[in-house]
């Protein structure tokens, strides 16, 4: 395995690795590796004959009253998991190598950028538009494998490539999840013992919308007040927001939904009464298929 720091170095092993007609694959991350992570290599071998994982905590997605400092940085740990995993080679530039002193360019994705997590996060896909653009044109990957937890990101960097013209395929691998139900995230390792065990109750409230839907109720109305009255079994937890929209466009679903339609939601835990930092902000969601009574549901 080869462990890479200067995108010059990258850009000539890509160049190197497509003259002899190997597929290259890309897997960009922000490190704290794990199993959720690992199946996007596995997809990535898949379908390459090289694969690219790239670890960089990328401080142009974070507020600044996010946790950027706070994000967990095991980078020992993350090499070790990349071999053991058969990665190829990693990605591990500084943050001055992604964006030199005088840096001036930016990418946006305006439509996509504002709902769901751009409510709150208004800068933030701007950062991840913008570093995935530099990754890309980095690695010269033929394939590129996301995860569809983050399924905003996901929508926004198909945009992009479509607009911009990029020669990559984008694929989506299935959210990752641990034996409770919780979504893997590098994240979770910052909930506390207490916020932890009330973190289910984001796959419980899909579950619950899930079911609801099989059993016929198709009012996008009904089925947010289920998913937010689920949410409220957990104390500690706080709506940022809990929707129902396009999974294209991301705009709102209809009042009566009539096909599929993007459950998202996110969830803030904030510290206990005898702890300190910012609150841990988890994600998910599940694209629901609305049949009518007769049609085979999926």
């Amino acid at each position: 395995m080869q462990v890479v720091d200067r995108v010059r170095a990258l850009q000539a092993l890509a160049d190197s690795e497509r003259r002899a007609g190997r597929r290259l694959a890309l897997v960009p991350t922000m490190g704290a590796l794990h199993e959720g992570h690992l199946s996007l290599v596995d997809e990535a071998r898949r379908r390459a004959d090289v694969v690219v994982l790239s670890i960089f905590v990328n401080p142009t997605q974070f507020g600044p009253s996010e946790d950027l400092e706070r994000y967990p940085r095991p980078r020992e740990r993350d090499l070790s998991l990349c071999r053991e995993a058969g990665v190829d080679v990693v990605f591990v530039p500084a943050a001055s190598e992604m964006y030199p002193e005088g840096s001036q360019t930016s990418v946006s994705v305006s439509a996509l950028e504002s709902p769901l997590c751009g409510r709150s996060r208004p800068e933030h896909f701007r950062g991840v538009a913008t570093v995935v653009t530099k990754l890309l044109l980095a690695a010269k990957p033929h394939v590129a494998v996301f995860g569809e937890k983050d399924f905003q990101q996901l929508a926004l960097i198909r945009r992009m490539v479509r607009d911009l013209l990029f020669d990559v395929e984008i694929v989506g691998a299935p959210i990752v999840r641990e034996a409770d139900g919780l979504a893997r995230s590098s994240r979770n390792v910052n909930l506390d013992p207490e916020a932890r065990g009330q973190a289910v109750v984001l796959v419980r409230s899909l579950d619950a919308a899930e079911s609801a839907l099989s059993a016929g109720e198709n009012e996008a109305g009904a089925l947010l007040d289920l998913v937010r009255a689920e949410i409220a079994h957990a104390p500690r937890a706080e709506i940022d927001y809990v929707e129902l929209c396009d999974p294209q466009t991301l705009e709102a679903a209809p009042a009566r939904l009539e096909g599929p339609a993007l459950l998202a939601l996110a969830v803030r835990f904030p510290p206990g009464p005898d702890a300190e930092g910012p609150p841990v902000r988890l994600i998910d969601n599940r694209l629901l298929h609305f049949k009518p009574e007769g049609e085979e549901r999926p």
